[in-house]
């Protein structure tokens, strides 16, 4: 992907890539670490850092930073990139607010990130527990900025709403990956459905919205492009743009290892089209660095 690819030049996904040095990260160190791994435990909080497997997890648990999954860690729906568990989840732990909330006051966070499971299996698809784990932590924390990366919620508003209006500074919900592959990549989501979450928040006013795309599933440069143009068009504030890392053998493979140069590139067009916020580059997730997304 570091030129636009024609259909027909697109790499073959059935031949193994190496992984190259740029996507080397160092080992989990430091006291901070330590802190943020004793909180996690005692807590029994689940965090997509290490559901997910995120390569900056030693980065930003050593500054004492974290990302919260809330409403269990067994997600109803089953991506062929995630490597959260799926299956049938554990009832609501309805003291779960509390907990993350105490959490959060405790590590003195300026700026929390909450996201979820997918919760099908619910009438609400877990808003409710979302909204009062966001008023639990304005309650404890009434000086921490947040952001809240949700699911689809299959399109319901009334769930949606119920987010929007708590009012957290920041509504994340990402596309992940281009229409074209939507289907292959995210097997229950809808393109179109992620760009009406995103547009429907930002119309009940969420001061900030935010989405972010994966590299390297088998998308061409210019496909990247439509998809960051289609966000603008549903006045999506932030972007993130990241390469997709198979989490085991039983995950879609990567197709192609993209070169820093071309995430350069991408975050130079983003601006271009009037993003506030770029953060482009092969390790980047959808949290890396979220409180610079704030400003």
């Amino acid at each position: 992907m570091s030129t636009p690819l024609l259909p027909n030049e697109l790499p073959d996904p059935t031949v193994p890539v190496k992984k190259p040095n740029w996507l080397r990260v160092k080992l989990p160190t430091g006291q901070n670490y330590k802190n943020v791994r004793g909180l996690v435990d005692n807590y029994k909080l689940h965090t997509i850092c290490e559901s997910g497997h995120c390569p900056n997890m030693g980065e930003c648990w050593g500054e004492g930073t974290a990302t919260f999954m809330i409403l269990g860690n067994t997600c109803t729906r089953s991506c062929g990139f995630c490597n959260v568990a799926t299956g049938r989840p554990d009832a609501i732990d309805w003291d779960e607010p509390e907990r993350v909330a105490r959490s959060i006051r405790l590590m003195k966070v300026k700026h929390a990130v909450l996201t979820s499971v997918d919760r099908d299996d619910l009438a609400d698809g877990g808003s409710i527990l979302w909204s009062e784990t966001i008023k639990a932590v304005r309650r404890l924390s009434p000086g921490t900025t947040m952001e809240t990366l949700i699911p689809d919620f299959k399109g319901d508003t009334t769930a949606i709403t119920r987010i929007a209006d708590a009012a957290p500074e920041i509504v994340s919900h990402n596309v992940e990956t281009v229409r074209r592959l939507t289907r292959k990549v995210r097997i229950q989501a809808q393109f179109d459905r992620s760009l009406e979450v995103l547009r429907y928040v930002k119309e009940r006013g969420a001061p900030r919205t935010k989405s972010g795309i994966m590299l390297g599933l088998g998308e061409t440069t210019e496909e990247v492009l439509e998809t960051m143009r289609a966000l603008r068009q549903v006045h999506v504030d932030v972007v993130t743009l990241g390469q997709y890392l198979q989490p085991s053998k039983r995950h879609l493979p990567v197709v192609e290892f993209i070169e820093p140069s071309v995430f350069d590139t991408l975050r130079e067009a983003g601006y271009e089209m009037g993003f506030r916020h770029v953060e482009s580059g092969p390790l980047v997730r959808s949290s890396y660095h979220a409180e610079r997304h704030i400003l």
